[in-house]
């Protein structure tokens, strides 16, 4: 229970610390699961000269034949994978 409390004040001051940094609230961005940000990854992914080698590569098709076959949320984790290891490759 005191340990509870205790995260909250600390969960508003990480919430909050943008705010004091910037002086402006951050702009969110809100992401669904669906076929059109699974081709908004895909186009993110494309120009990144890791995205050709493996894992990257193999992480976006499975992702794209998933987004494609009804299971977006799926396939938006594989080309998040796939950014992230094309990333690591440069």
């Amino acid at each position: 229970m005191v340990c509870d409390m205790l995260r909250l004040p600390i969960l508003a001051l990480v919430v909050a610390a943008p705010v004091f940094a910037t002086g402006a609230e951050p702009v969110a961005r809100v992401t669904t699961d669906s076929p059109d940000y699974c081709r908004e990854l895909a186009q993110r992914l494309a120009p990144m000269p890791g995205a050709r080698t493996e894992p990257a590569r193999s992480l976006a098709e499975d992702g794209l034949r998933l987004c494609e076959n009804g299971n977006p949320r799926s396939g938006v984790a594989r080309l998040r994978r796939a950014i992230r290891a094309a990333r690591l490759e440069h």
